[in-house]
């Protein structure tokens, strides 16, 4: 079994690299979006452990609303990707 430690340095790892690649990848919109998802997934990651361990569903329910920001993200990533070629 995962202990919340390894999964609070899991989503800590996420968050941290996420944070690195946006600084690093100021120029490029379409990393800087990946990045963000990436930070998103660490975010989530978090919010699941410390529901598991409290045994309460509301981080849960919060992982959903993420997966939304994430999917209007994904499709706004899409739009200026279409434009920038287009």
């Amino acid at each position: 079994m995962v202990s919340i430690f390894e999964c609070l340095c899991f989503s800590s790892m996420l968050i941290f690299i996420s944070l690195l690649g946006i600084v690093i990848n100021k120029k490029n919109i379409i990393l800087v979006l990946l990045c963000i998802e990436l930070l998103l997934l660490g975010v989530s990651t978090s919010f699941i452990s410390f529901s598991y361990v409290r045994g309460d569903a509301m981080g849960q329910l919060f992982v959903f609303f993420i997966l939304t920001i994430s999917a209007v993200e994904a499709s706004v990533g899409l739009a200026i990707l279409v434009v920038i070629f287009r």
